[in-house]
């Protein structure tokens, strides 16, 4: 029992910092032009170069559908945190929420998100 014990208290502590570095996004904006939006999205990642970095994001319906993705083409080292746009996302009628999601190259996509009223 005391061999069980201490592998799942062993397997937390090992677990939880790979859940601390996953992509968190800390500001979202959403603004209409014509039909389309644009979302710039602000995300914190503590990137360690091209071996672990935050690589995208993606602006989704409630149901899942994705509308948008932001590739990420580099990490962001000395810049944290960091804000990148995506415009002409098309928003089908009667969708009033997104569910804006992002993605590390290590975990992919984080456990957080982040939802966004548009008006």
């Amino acid at each position: 029992m005391k061999t069980i014990l201490s592998t799942t208290v062993a397997f937390f502590l090992l677990a939880a910092p790979a859940i601390a570095d996953q992509a968190k996004i800390e500001r979202v904006t959403a603004r209409q032009s014509g039909g389309a939006w644009t979302f710039d999205v602000t995300i914190r990642h503590p990137d360690t170069g091209w071996d672990h970095y935050a690589d995208g994001w993606s602006v989704n319906t409630p149901d899942g559908t994705e509308l948008g993705f932001r590739k990420l083409a580099h990490p962001h080292e000395d810049e944290q945190p960091f804000t990148r746009s995506l415009s002409g996302v098309i928003v089908p009628d009667g969708v009033s929420q997104v569910i804006i999601r992002a993605r590390d190259s290590v975990h992919g996509w984080s456990d957080a998100t982040h939802t966004v009223k548009l008006k």
